[in-house]
């Protein structure tokens, strides 16, 4: 018997004609319509804040395909270079930062935190004016909506995650890959527990959040006035605010190690 049917699926609605075996087996197989349906995904903007796609065992179930025919969409996604993957990681939207992913393990085990932010403040208050100049509405919406939840944050853990989303969507919204490719090789160091344990120390040191969000929203606004001036103004002012921090942090974690040093010095040595 032939009939149709709604496919209760992401996309728009759509009817099939077939039998129920014909149907089943086809659709299980069907690389297009896996296509079709990531597409509508990515158009959507369903994605974890750092853009990595859900598992190909998960896209499977969520379109009722196989995984082979989710694993030759993703294929032609790449190709068209809609998204990239990274190895042991996952598959992220967007291109691939050419010619640094190999190579930012070695540069982020080299640096430090004070190398770290003076590049911040060299690259990021300049993509700030240029989001300003190309910023597109849902652009700047989605910063409002990722500066909310980091102030929201139950946890370092997830405001951490969502301000690094927030400096991300800055950064995507200036248009401008090379500079989007030197963002991520900076960004990659966030993710680094030392970097994230003095960020936290020093957060909770000087009860950093309500002012964050502040400058955070003052970042924004620039971008939405149009302003390029005042918004790589607040970026830098920002960030120097960060550095500050950090320095007193590290500082204070120096003298810290000073005096243990100096502790045990003044043991007697049949206590060592």
């Amino acid at each position: 018997m032939t009939f149709l049917f709604p496919l209760q699926h992401i996309g728009p609605m759509r009817y099939w004609s077939g039998t129920n075996q014909e149907r089943a087996a086809d659709m299980h197989e069907n690389s297009n319509f896996a296509l079709e349906q990531l597409h509508d995904l990515l158009k959507a903007d369903r994605f974890a804040p750092d853009g990595k796609l859900p598992t190909e065992r998960t896209l499977s179930e969520m379109f009722g395909v196989s995984r082979r025919a989710v694993r030759r969409a993703l294929e032609v996604l790449e190709a068209e270079g809609s998204i990239w993957r990274r190895q042991g990681s996952g598959t992220y939207t967007g291109r691939k930062p050419d010619g640094w992913d190999e190579q930012v393990e070695t540069i982020v085990a080299g640096t430090n935190f004070m190398e770290v932010m003076e590049v911040r403040l060299r690259i990021e208050p300049q993509l700030a004016q240029l989001a300003a100049m190309r910023a597109k509405g849902e652009e700047a919406a989605a910063m409002r909506r990722f500066a909310d939840k980091t102030f929201e944050g139950e946890d370092s853990d997830a405001r951490e995650l969502w301000d690094g989303a927030l400096h991300r969507q800055i950064a995507q919204s200036a248009g401008n890959q090379f500079f989007l490719s030197l963002f991520e090789v900076v960004n990659r160091v966030r993710q680094d527990e030392a970097w994230r344990a003095i960020r936290q120390r020093a957060r909770l040191a000087e009860n950093t959040r309500q002012r964050s969000y502040s400058e955070h929203l003052a970042i924004i606004e620039a971008i939405e006035a149009r302003d390029p001036a005042r918004a790589g103004e607040a970026m830098r002012c920002h960030l120097l605010r960060l550095q500050e921090s950090i320095i007193r942090q590290t500082s204070m974690d120096h003298l810290e190690m000073n005096d243990i040093d100096e502790s045990i010095g003044s043991m007697p040595a049949r206590l060592l």
